[in-house]
């Protein structure tokens, strides 16, 4: 258990049979009302933000993310099969539940896995992936008015805009927070 007044951005908690990780929190202290604490919080089980407000002092319950290394293997259509780097155990995730990360994985990645107890949370994608590009618009002589940058296609199926200079088959560097191009690799 921790005190709500010890809340932090990065801090994962159990609320009323939900997992949430701090995004921000504030403490108010008025004249003489007691402290309130607000924390914007995340669900981990749906993506959902919201706004709790604890008292000052009120006891939390802390929750415990287990992280692994695993290896994305293969889609078999309906889920995600990925194995684990030192048992060698396969886990299967439902596609659904990954949605987003999708755009950003290749077999045989290594990516983490964040787990509440036996519970599957998602994915930790690295900050920026290398992907090829698998199609891209030619780039036209003098079209620069609105922005020197062109629609290009990567190996994992995600369309993105990439400066004129980026051919077919280069292969590029992607942030995952966004989904937008950040270099060569």
């Amino acid at each position: 258990m921790i005190s709500s007044n010890d809340l932090k951005p990065g801090l994962t908690i159990q609320q009323d049979n939900n997992i949430f990780v701090v995004l921000e929190s504030s403490q108010n202290k008025q004249a003489r009302s007691g402290m309130i604490v607000k924390a914007k919080v995340k669900n981990l089980r749906t993506g959902a933000i919201v706004e709790l407000s604890f008292a000052g002092g009120d006891k939390i319950e802390n929750a415990h993310i287990d992280k692994k290394e695993m290896q994305y293997l293969y889609d078999d259509g309906d889920s995600l099969i990925f194995m684990d780097n030192e048992t060698y155990e396969q886990l299967e995730i439902n596609k659904d539940r990954l949605k987003w990360e999708l755009n950003f994985l290749k077999p045989n990645d290594n990516v983490t896995v964040s787990m509440f107890e036996s519970e599957v949370l998602g994915l930790i994608l690295p900050d920026k992936v290398s992907m090829q590009v698998v199609e891209c618009e030619p780039a036209v002589k003098g079209d620069t008015a609105t922005s020197a940058s062109k629609l290009a296609k990567v190996e994992s199926g995600l369309e993105i805009r990439v400066p004129l200079f980026i051919e077919q088959d280069e292969v590029i560097l992607v942030n995952t927070s966004d989904g937008k191009y950040s270099g060569r690799a």
